[in-house]
């Protein structure tokens, strides 16, 4: 069992539980988004149960490698409160351009070097299990208003920390990837009261505006 399913079970929720729930989150919603999204083929996902919803997550050996190593980072930068947003990035193969922005804001109330270590948040660990629900059922259902992605695509994610972090030598500097005249989606948010998220998609209208 997990630290985050542990703290679902748990009376209070510590910074640390915290950010373990943000970082189980994050690591399904992205799985969801690039399933939900055609990024990766769909044989290359199994299904999973997290939130009391079935859900797929990859099998992709060379993916959850790179993932493994995103989510480590940000619970560093959780726990310490540097992180301030998550940006999920599909882009085309071919045209090179930026068709959908994930982008997941993040807000810490406490910060590990605040003396936050014995903060901890009274909300109800069911009422947190069931606003994540409510966002992955969201993502679930973006294929009903987001346009079809005609050319074969790519993800990158996007992490926007506060100028004090300590960048791993590995990453690199990257453009916003923004998108010109977006349409955009504010999604729902979750809140465990130490950790908030809020969510929200922009992307691309074709040309005909369809």
């Amino acid at each position: 069992m997990s630290l985050a399913q542990d703290t679902i079970t748990s009376n209070v929720i510590t910074l640390k539980g915290s950010t373990a729930i943000v970082k189980e989150f994050f690591n399904f919603s992205v799985n969801s988004i690039l399933y939900q999204r055609g990024i990766y083929p769909p044989e290359s996902f199994k299904r999973t149960t997290g939130y009391n919803l079935t859900m797929m997550v990859t099998t992709d050996e060379s993916l959850v490698s790179y993932l493994n190593n995103i989510l480590r980072q940000l619970e560093e930068w959780l726990t310490n409160g540097s992180v301030q947003k998550l940006i999920l990035v599909i882009k085309g193969k071919e045209s090179g351009e930026t068709l959908e922005r994930w982008v997941f804001d993040v807000e810490c109330r406490q910060k590990e070097n605040e003396g936050a270590q014995t903060a901890v948040s009274d909300k109800s660990p069911k009422e947190i299990s069931q606003e994540i629900q409510a966002i992955i059922r969201q993502i679930t259902a973006s294929v009903t208003f987001l346009p079809l992605l005609n050319e074969p695509c790519a993800f990158d994610l996007l992490v926007y920390a506060d100028k004090q972090a300590t960048v791993p030598v590995t990453w690199e500097d990257s453009d916003p990837c923004l998108i010109a005249n977006a349409e955009q989606v504010k999604l729902r948010s979750f809140d465990t009261k130490l950790h908030k998220v809020d969510m929200m998609v922009s992307y691309r209208m074709d040309e005909d505006g369809i």
